[in-house]
């Protein structure tokens, strides 16, 4: 392959250089200077003042119904192929053997269940 081949690449990943860092130039040169205040870093929710500590509150961080939420999203997106082309790879259509498939899956659902697990040890799934 010659250099010629990779212009089109090279110019699109230039002007996205160029686009992205002169949106950050241009806007700190014509954007409004802040100064830094000790509200300005405050938390703010709707004009309201906090009220309590949301980790207190629900005994665990927010983060963690993210983590939750990304071990089943994740889930979701692995199996999801391997269920549409279940047919094809029991069949023996496929390059995959239905055997390394299998152990593949019973892998990925035991490390999923130990999350599970983690978060059920926490308290994550406790409704109060």
């Amino acid at each position: 392959m010659q250099l010629s081949e990779y212009f089109i690449l090279i110019f699109f990943l230039f002007l996205g250089i160029v686009v992205a860092g002169g949106a950050v130039i241009f806007g700190k040169i014509l954007g409004p200077k802040s100064k830094e205040t000790k509200n300005k870093f405050a938390p703010y929710e709707c004009g309201m003042q906090t009220v309590g500590n949301a980790r207190i509150q629900f005994k665990v961080g927010y983060y963690l119904f993210a983590l939750l939420f990304l071990i089943f999203d994740i889930e979701a997106l692995f199996l999801f192929p391997v269920l549409v082309h279940f047919k094809a790879i029991v069949g023996g259509e496929t390059i995959l053997s239905p055997v390394i498939v299998a152990i593949d899956l019973v892998v990925f659902l035991a490390i999923l269940v130990c999350g599970l697990a983690y978060a059920w040890n926490k308290g994550i799934l406790k409704w109060e």
